[in-house]
């Protein structure tokens, strides 16, 4: 029987449960959400509120015991500084597990961990990027499909594409007349010469017969 036996196993040995839960407890005050298998959710929720409840008070005492499980501290000061101080009035529960069904695979039952208060961020709200073109709108504007600035370039460059080609067009249609017309000019002047070779043999032909008849 399990009688008074606390925590999962998890399939790891205490040292890699504890490596592995450092990691999570990171990346949980870093994002303020992580998803991952409701088994580790479950028992790093009160991890995670134990080190609220410590970040709460805010004495140096509670910021070394918070650093033997979150090692970087950049991340123990944004627990501190951020997130703690939103749940001074606020005794427990900092964290809600939210269930979103089977991972692909090994079919383990997946949730997501995060604090009560998290906001999901508006795309490019930090990162400077709120006017950047997506890529579904890039290739929008590549294939005609787009609005704005990008379905106006890529109009201009097809309109520009089509001007270029006719041009190209009509200087080849101008080329290759000029060069149908010097092929005439040397087939005339071919036939011209090969008019006055004959003439010029036609009086030696004449001779040769006068003298053949004189003969015979």
């Amino acid at each position: 029987m399990r009688h008074r036996v606390h925590g999962r196993k998890l399939g790891r040995t205490s040292a890699h449960r504890k490596a592995m839960f450092r990691n999570q407890l990171t990346a949980l005050f870093t994002h303020e959400r992580i998803t991952t298998t409701i088994a580790k959710a479950k028992d790093l929720r009160p991890l995670a509120e134990k080190m609220v409840t410590l970040a709460r008070t805010g004495t140096l005492a509670n910021r070394r015991r918070v650093l033997t499980m979150v090692p970087d501290k950049q991340v123990v000061r944004h627990l501190f500084d951020e997130i703690a101080p939103r749940f001074v009035d606020r005794d427990g529960g900092y964290t809600r597990i939210l269930r979103i069904g089977s991972r692909h695979g090994d079919n383990a039952e997946m949730a997501i961990i995060e604090f009560v208060d998290f906001q999901p961020k508006e795309k490019g709200g930090d990162h400077g990027g709120g006017d950047k073109e997506s890529l579904m709108d890039r290739a929008k504007g590549l294939f005609g499909g787009g609005r704005g600035e990008a379905g106006d370039t890529a109009e201009a460059s097809v309109e520009e594409a089509t001007e270029v080609t006719a041009e190209t067009e009509a200087e080849t249609a101008e080329e290759t007349v000029k060069e149908t017309a010097a092929e005439a000019e040397t087939v005339e002047d071919v036939v011209e010469a090969e008019a006055a070779d004959v003439e010029a043999e036609a009086p030696e032909a004449e001779e040769s017969a006068e003298e053949g008849e004189k003969k015979e």
